[in-house]
């Protein structure tokens, strides 16, 4: 018989420790390390069944090796196979992680009901008739989809071995737990335990498992760092559950790019796909409002039309106030500079605040331009012409620089009725037919004169 073995993690960072101490060494909390069984016996891990065939590892010349893309499979979202980089690859481990109640299990049982394929949906936290009542209100009932209320990873490898799904989801990966460790499920050795066993399955049949997570205080996924490290793609839901608008972002991708971006509309029937985020990110105001401007950015391959708010007033206190919401403080502190030295603005005694609306964080350098027109129409109380946007870097020196796929946003800006677009002086724009009024500025002086005369 196997001897019992133990060892001391930290329930915050995953860090192992060969004895107990009060002070993690790796993230410097205190009282988080606790004694856990790593091993109670031999290992008795997934076995693949005796129809799949086990691929045998053999060296190969690089120059051999096959390019060939594998077929991904189409989710039927186009949101999440934006984000995903074009569909679940056959063989994957997708780590969905949010916050409590932010709709985690409601998009993974909507794609579960609409997938083509077979589908196993476990659940280790709600009843099958809870799970049946929430897949009736989202759509009617998919033949395809099977649901498993289990939290025994042994148990499931059976029952998927039955069924032979296309597709397997775990909900959630902290409530699983296996019999070749004696801890309780949550833990840090069963988390690591299990998804190892759940990426040898998805391995060797070459079947796709996302797997739902939550997430601690701090926003990370709870468990081990190396969860994520063994994971193929993390996926971060996000959002405020006071609003209806969801972000779904892409943290590590092994199989695509990791800017890209999916919004959905909370609703009483599911989540819905928002094509169109321009929608919820530019606000329906009739009346001009000084302070605002909208710029065309970039997330990912998708453009967004996003709406910059600015309010400067004069400084109560001593000091002056400079706040940032979605876009870098140390930024704006930079712009604030550039416009006080290069433009000759006065704003050193004045508050400025500045938001991004619609809840998200933009760090295309693109928006600078928008930032400098919002602040200054903010200062002299002067609206911007809603039909106005921007898209354009600036400089320390008070140059308006050019940046990537300008033609790209032009297009975008085109499409939502736009009439004219501010771009850098120095960007090479393609000889097309645009049907919008293209401004060049070569500095931020020619930005105030075409502004505000």
């Amino acid at each position: 018989m196997v001897k019992t073995k133990t060892t001391f993690f930290c329930q915050n960072c995953g860090a192992q420790f060969a004895k107990w101490q009060g002070q993690c060494n790796s993230c410097k909390e205190w009282n988080t390390i606790a004694e856990e069984v790593i091993q109670k016996a031999e290992k008795v891990s997934w076995k693949s069944s005796e129809n799949t065939s086990k691929r045998i590892s053999k060296p190969q010349r690089i120059s051999e090796i096959s390019t060939q893309a594998e077929a991904r499979l189409n989710t039927k979202d186009n949101e999440l196979n934006r984000v995903l980089g074009g569909g679940l690859v056959p063989g994957s481990l997708t780590l969905l992680g949010g916050e409590p109640g932010i709709g985690k299990s409601t998009l993974m049982l909507q794609i579960a009901l609409q997938l083509p394929y077979k589908t196993l949906y476990v659940s280790g936290e709600e009843s099958a008739q809870q799970i049946k009542m929430r897949a009736e209100r989202i759509q009617p009932i998919s033949e395809n989809c099977f649901i498993l209320t289990e939290t025994k990873t042994q148990n499931i490898f059976r029952s998927i071995e039955e069924i032979e799904p296309d597709i397997v989801v775990i909900d959630s990966i902290q409530t699983l737990h296996t019999d070749s460790i004696d801890s309780t499920a949550g833990s840090i050795s069963q988390i690591r335990e299990t998804a190892a066993e759940l990426i040898k399955f998805a391995k060797e049949t070459a079947t796709p498992v996302i797997l739902i997570g939550h997430i601690t205080k701090d926003g990370n996924i709870a468990g081990p760092k190396i969860l994520e490290h063994m994971v193929d793609t993390v996926l971060q839901f996000e959002g405020d559950r006071n609003h209806i608008y969801r972000i779904l972002r892409a943290n590590k991708n092994r199989f695509g790019s990791t800017n890209e971006l999916g919004i959905y509309e909370m609703q009483g029937s599911g989540l819905r796909e928002v094509s169109n985020p321009s929608e919820i990110l530019i606000s329906k105001n009739d009346e001009d409002l000084s302070g605002t401007a909208i710029s065309a950015t970039l997330e990912g391959m998708r453009p967004l039309m996003i709406e910059i708010q600015a309010l400067v007033s004069s400084a109560v206190y001593g000091t002056p106030q400079r706040s940032a919401t979605g876009y870098n403080a140390k930024r704006l502190n930079m712009i604030l500079a550039v416009l006080e030295k290069r433009a000759g603005f006065k704003l050193g005694a004045k508050d400025v605040f500045l938001n991004v609306t619609g809840g998200i964080t933009v760090d295309d350098p693109a928006i600078d331009l928008a930032v400098v027109a919002a602040v200054l129409s903010s200062n002299i109380d002067i609206a911007i012409d809603k039909r106005l946007c921007f898209a354009a870097e600036v400089g320390l020196a008070g140059e308006v620089r050019p940046v990537t796929r300008v033609e790209q946003r032009i297009l975008e800006a085109e499409k939502l009725g736009f009439t004219s677009i501010v771009v850098s002086k120095y960007c090479k724009i393609p000889k097309h037919n645009f049907h919008i009024n293209i401004i060049k500025v070569a500095k931020v002086h020619d930005v105030v004169h075409h502004l505000f005369g």
